[in-house]
């Protein structure tokens, strides 16, 4: 007799084991599926993509795919399947140029195409998306110590009634009897007890700095794009720590702290002084989050500008907190990078002297949606290669 193995199975015999209909369904959420993971890369970068500003939700337009099924003919038919003459393969009505599912200038008769919006889970898609990318996981250090639930470790003759072993101790009782056929059925000397200790265990925690410049000179699209690299930032660190606190801090010539939902929704007027966010940041740090046992992580978007006369401030500053971050990057959001290999603002040369000190800091430039994934692909990569180091 040939027993089947898990190798010589068909991927696609488990549809068997439902009915037909239920089978329908299943490869229906495939098709969906599939659909959302070809143009997940794509979506990721659009800023409409974002729903909630900040909530872990995140909107996806897909085509609306019906099942086949039976449908009768209208009263007003004259034919239906089967009149005329035609061969196997015969193409029945050549395609039109309205059968696609365009925009047209007009309204008409036809019923054209449906789409709906499925609603996915961020954590979901971010999975797909590493996926789909072959991103790099990071490998957090242990942040301190922590007390969990008990834990079960080894047996005892002593203990709560409630953590009795009845199997050991029945065993016990087999084995006394066995030498003393005629003692007792039981004793207290055969009973076991499981014992439960709590074990301290290292906890990995993360507290993650999103920081951005919102002066009158920053546009609305440029905070758009900054916005849109902060949420899915966000969403890759959450899935690599037990425990992650985000930050947020948005500046102009002050800095302020705001929560996740203000965040995504701050502008700001005013000039730029970059060395306000970053003392900001190590002020921060020094109340609550000690750099022993927190992974710290500093994410910065401008355009680049910063007041003339506070570089030498604000390159102490991110040296300073540099010093104590795990990685450090910069994205830089102007229309008018075009993609330049190395960027050479008042900003990013703040960055590039970390680099010249062999700092964990990388910087990126985004000039359109579709850089929004360029650069975390690069930050991730970047920053796994340096924990390797």
């Amino acid at each position: 007799m040939t027993v089947a193995t898990d190798s010589t199975i068909d991927s696609e015999r488990w549809y068997d084991l439902f009915a037909r209909g239920t089978r329908d369904w299943l490869r229906h959420n495939e098709k969906v599926r599939a659909a959302v993971r070809e143009r997940l890369a794509d979506l990721a970068s659009e800023p409409d993509v974002l729903s909630g500003d900040g909530e872990r939700k995140v909107q996806v337009p897909v085509r609306f795919l019906e099942h086949y099924r039976f449908r009768l003919r209208s009263a007003d038919e004259e034919h239906g399947v089967g009149q005329g003459e035609g061969e196997p393969g015969d193409v029945l009505r050549p395609a039109q140029p309205g059968d696609s599912n365009q925009k047209g200038s007009g309204g008409g008769q036809d019923e054209g195409g449906l789409q709906f919006v499925l609603e996915f889970e961020a954590d979901e898609l971010i999975d797909w998306l590493w996926e789909e990318l072959k991103l790099p996981h990071l490998k957090p250090k242990s942040g301190g110590m922590e007390e969990v639930e008990y834990q079960r470790e080894g047996l005892d003759k002593r203990g709560a009634r409630a953590r009795l072993d009845r199997r050991r101790s029945l065993k016990e009782a087999i084995k006394r009897r066995a030498v003393q056929p005629d003692g007792p059925a039981f004793t207290n000397e055969d009973l076991r007890y499981r014992q439960l200790v709590r074990k301290p265990q290292p906890v990995t925690r993360a507290a993650v700095f999103f920081a951005m410049d919102v002066s009158s000179s920053v546009s609305q699209d440029e905070r758009r794009l900054a916005k849109s690299f902060f949420f899915w930032a966000l969403q890759g660190l959450r899935r690599q720590y037990a425990q992650i606190e985000p930050v947020f801090i948005a500046h102009t010539v002050r800095a302020w702290e705001f929560s996740e939902s203000e965040f995504f929704k701050v502008t700001g007027e005013g000039g730029t002084v970059a060395s306000s966010a970053f003392e900001l940041v190590l002020r921060i740090i020094q109340t609550r989050y000690d750099p022993g046992r927190y992974n710290l992580y500093l994410f910065y978007a401008s355009d680049g500008d910063n007041f003339r006369e506070d570089e030498s401030d604000a390159l102490q500053a991110l040296q300073r907190l540099t010093e104590l971050t795990a990685f450090s990057g910069y994205v830089e959001t102007s229309r008018l990078l075009h993609h330049q290999p190395l960027l050479n603002s008042e900003t990013a040369s703040l960055f590039h002297e970390m680099v010249k000190l062999g700092r964990a800091v990388d910087s990126y430039g985004l000039t359109e949606e579709a850089d929004v994934w360029h650069a975390i692909r690069r930050f991730f990569t970047k920053a796994a290669a340096v924990q390797e180091v």
